[in-house]
């Protein structure tokens, strides 16, 4: 049961539960070990930024600056894979990933969800490359260096990119840092592709045709991804799946009818995975897929809906590794 999954927030959890070692974390939807088990050729780490209000704190609790958190979390991953070597390796690019399936091990990407932390430095930018960063989220729900965010305003909705974010655009094409579009405003989707050279992904966003959610795609946004050679990654959190935005139930039928969306729409080459995994909390039994080792429920339910091997392989994992491969 080989997939790749685009986005996840276990060091989130992990850092603000005290954790060090992600291999067998508990109360989380993934860990190394459930990864290894269920065959995961690679997983993508977000380091998420929270929201700090005005007294400073977040969501979750106190966090430090920006770069010393970044810099925690990365090493709760490295610390892991130190520990673990069997079961997980580092990733920077494509030929890391398959030598890493080689040799039967999970691949770890790192990401950054909220280009806050880069800071409209592009000496910042470059920086979190060289600490292994190969995905940058652009925005998260707050404006910031790069742009605007999703947004119900059809004002905010509309902003673009700001003169940094295109600025960056070339470097993080230059570099081979992936662009995503999740969580950015529609005017920044056309800026990026515009602007962009490479294939650009979102990592965690579903189809607004059957989810009103500003957070998704439209089907114009899925077409051009296509045209672009990018993907869209299918999330698993109810309000970005049921037509009731207010529906935290995540149902096998719901994930089918947008991963088919996104087929016909796009083709079979933008189709992928992104489950959110630890981004979100839902009721008791309101999840149907709760971690790795159940994906397999979902690949059966398209397998059902019509998705031929050649289809789902693409789904699962084909069409990131091309995006990677691509990228570099």
């Amino acid at each position: 049961m080989s997939y790749i999954d685009l986005h996840c927030d276990t060091l989130m959890k992990a850092f603000f539960g005290g954790e060090t070692d992600i291999y067998a974390i508990r109360d989380t939807h993934v860990n190394v070990k459930k990864l290894k088990e269920a065959g995961v050729r690679a997983q993508c780490f977000a380091v998420f930024f929270p929201r700090r209000e005005e007294d400073g704190k977040t969501h979750f609790g106190e966090m430090p600056e920006d770069l010393v958190y970044f810099t925690a979390m990365r090493q709760i991953l490295f610390d892991t894979i130190k520990s673990h070597p069997e079961a997980i390796a580092f990733a920077e690019n494509g030929e890391e990933l398959a030598q890493n399936v080689r040799e039967g091990k999970v691949s770890a990407f790192l990401t950054l969800e909220d280009g806050r932390a880069v800071d409209g430095s592009v000496e910042r930018l470059l920086w979190f490359y060289e600490q292994g960063v190969r995905l940058i989220t652009l925005t998260w729900n707050d404006e910031n260096c790069f742009g605007a965010p999703n947004s119900g305003n059809p004002a905010i909705m509309q902003k673009g990119l700001t003169a940094f974010g295109k600025e960056s655009i070339a470097v993080m094409n230059e570099k081979g840092i992936l662009i995503d579009v999740s969580h950015l405003s529609d005017g920044g989707f056309r800026d990026v592709a515009e602007l962009t050279k490479k294939p650009f992904v979102a990592s965690h966003s579903n189809t607004r045709s059957l989810a009103p959610h500003p957070r998704n795609l439209t089907d114009g946004m899925i077409r051009t991804l296509a045209e672009k050679g990018g993907v869209a990654g299918l999330n698993f959190y109810g309000p970005f799946l049921n037509a009731d935005v207010q529906s935290e139930a995540s149902t096998l039928e719901r994930m089918a009818a947008h991963a088919m969306h996104m087929y016909r729409v796009g083709g079979e080459d933008v189709i992928a995975i992104g489950t959110d995994f630890d981004g979100f909390e839902g009721e008791e039994g309101m999840l149907e897929i709760d971690g790795p080792g159940q994906m397999e429920r979902l690949f059966d339910r398209l397998r059902e809906n019509g998705f031929s091997g050649r289809m789902l392989d693409k789904f699962q994992y084909g069409n990131v590794e091309r995006v990677i491969r691509e990228e570099k």
